[in-house]
C-alpha cells in the first residue's frame, strides 16, 4: 500500500517531507489536506499510532484552532466529536499527515520518519 500524505502548499513541514520521501525514493500518494482532510475512518486509525492522544491529531498552531478556542474545549470533548471536527476542517490537522498500511506519522521530525519508514 502507498502511503497518503495530506499536506498544505503552504506549509515548510509538509515540503520537507515530501522531499525527504522523494530523497528516499518512497513512492507515495500527495493528498490536499484542505480540499480533501482525512477521513473519520483515516484519523481514527491514526489516532491509534498516537497512543489515542486527540491533541497530537490537532494543529494547536493553527489560527483555527485559536478561533474555536479548542485549548480549553478539547478536553471536553469526546472523541467522535473530535474526530467530526477534524474531518470537516483540514485546517485543524497537525501536518504532514502520513498514513500506510502499518504506519501513522503526524508532522514531521525526520529520526521519526527515519526509523519508521526506512529499513
Amino acid at each position: 500500500m502507498v502511503p497518503s500524505v495530506f499536506t498544505y502548499k503552504g506549509c515548510d513541514s509538509c515540503r520537507k517531507a515530501t522531499r525527504w520521501l522523494a530523497s528516499k525514493k518512497i513512492t507515495f500518494k500527495e493528498i490536499s489536506i484542505r480540499e480533501t482532510p482525512p477521513t473519520p475512518t483515516q484519523l481514527r486509525l491514526m489516532l491509534g499510532f498516537v497512543g489515542s492522544d486527540l491533541r497530537r491529531l490537532f494543529n494547536t498552531s493553527g489560527q483555527d484552532y485559536r478561533a474555536l478556542a479548542l485549548k480549553d474545549k478539547l478536553p471536553a470533548l469526546s472523541t467522535d466529536e473530535a474526530i467530526a471536527l477534524l474531518a470537516g476542517n483540514g485546517n485543524l490537522i497537525k501536518r504532514p499527515f502520513l498514513l500506510g498500511k502499518d504506519v501513522g506519522l503526524v508532522g514531521f521530525r525526520e529520526s521519526d520518519w527515519d526509523a519508521e519508514l526506512l529499513p
